[in-house]
């Protein structure tokens, strides 16, 4: 999102006197003359009724714009120490515009006042949180947040608390989970990552909502990493770490004997159970493809408890996701295997990627050798000619 500054060239005095004139035009219960405690207390003053802006159907957008942009200008000239309190109420202003064109102002406002805040100010923290606001209610999210690395290089010279970040991360999972589901559980994942082992019996609410977001992202099928994080160690035992455990190694049969007993349990978190199951049968092709170089129609019928006629659509649907290469052999009713994302990678997978390199390794000192072997031949028939 861009948002260069594009300030008024005037003394701050005569802006913020042409500020007072402006609201008071609009209804604003101000003064028009300047205070004597000086430029801040004029803009603390012009600040607190800046919203009356919002109320008036006068003045297009542009003008709009053009007077809070006035305001953003006189902000940054504050000394750090001094401003902190302006800037929290501005703000907060910012986010009472309810008409949608009005809203996109004033995110363009705090973008401009954030871009133009020194990269060491920790009040660009402040003014963030409420962007992200502001861009819910506009849709406009992507414009100020694309992922967790662009986030923390925004906040690499001054790094907020990690209370603060994992406020922030909140915000960002609450805004991102009905439109991209799998941002918002790499946002919850990173949230997970702040506690640590002496406060993760508090991020109960947390963990829950990061595994009943990678559950319901039809993108997310490598659900091990989450069972090794802190805060979803201590739901071990809950039903909620069970449903988990059955997505990360068990196979479909496996879901639907939970679901069985824990019916409501699955509903009440907002699961859909159809869902669920054609997410399952997706994670056991996957599991059944790990050590089965082909199968029958007949075989993927009874392990995913699909008819005849859906194995060819299901298949297409796999190689989609591109987590399994394989090919249809229609006639001969099979599918043959090339390759497959695992679902867990532990000590087996580790092994085998050990022994692959390894075997690499083996192979390409053999070409060196030979390669060597061939020069020498190829010399010393020359040196005889």
């Amino acid at each position: 999102m861009q948002g260069p500054a594009v300030f008024i060239e005037a003394d701050f005095d005569d802006q913020a006197q042409e500020l007072r004139q402006f609201m008071k035009q609009l209804g604003a219960e101000i003064s028009v003359e300047k205070s004597n405690k000086g430029i801040e207390d004029d803009l603390h003053k012009i600040i607190g009724v800046c919203d009356v802006c919002f109320k008036d159907n006068t003045h297009s957008p542009e003008e709009i714009d053009a007077v809070l942009n006035s305001i953003v200008s006189i902000i940054v000239s504050i000394p750090l120490e001094r401003g902190e309190n302006l800037i929290l109420s501005f703000c907060d202003k910012m986010t009472k515009a309810k008409e949608p064109n009005l809203a996109r102002v004033c995110l363009q406002s705090l973008w401009r006042l954030f871009s133009n805040l020194e990269v060491t100010s920790p009040l660009r923290y402040h003014v963030y949180y409420h962007l992200v606001q502001v861009a819910k209610q506009v849709n406009q999210v992507k414009e100020v947040f694309t992922g967790v690395e662009q986030l923390k290089a925004q906040f690499a010279q001054c790094p907020p608390s990690n209370e603060q970040m994992q406020k922030l991360y909140r915000l960002l999972h609450d805004v991102l989970k009905d439109t991209n589901s799998e941002l918002a559980s790499k946002v919850m994942i990173e949230l997970l990552g702040t506690y640590t082992a002496e406060n993760a019996s508090y991020a109960r609410e947390d963990a829950m909502k990061c595994i009943v977001t990678a559950l319901a992202d039809p993108n997310t099928f490598l659900l091990d990493p989450l069972l090794s994080l802190k805060p979803v160690r201590f739901l071990e035992g809950e039903l909620i770490h069970d449903l988990l455990s059955v997505f990360v190694s068990e196979k479909l049969p496996s879901y639907l004997e939970f679901y069985k007993h824990h019916k409501e349990f699955v509903n009440s978190q907002g699961l859909n159970h159809e869902q669920n199951i054609k997410k399952m049968r997706l994670l056991s092709f996957m599991q059944l493809a790990e050590s089965n170089s082909e199968m029958s129609f007949q075989q993927l019928q009874d392990e995913l408890q699909i008819q005849a006629e859906e194995v060819e659509p299901f298949i297409i649907e796999v190689l989609k996701t591109k987590l399994v290469r394989a090919r249809l052999d229609q006639r001969a009713r099979k599918v043959h295997i090339s390759s497959t994302m695992h679902r867990t990678f532990g000590r087996p997978q580790w092994q085998q990627l050990h022994d692959l390199l390894l075997s690499w390794k083996t192979n390409l000192t053999l070409v060196q050798q030979n390669i060597k072997t061939v020069a020498a031949a190829q010399m010393e028939l020359s040196q005889r000619q």
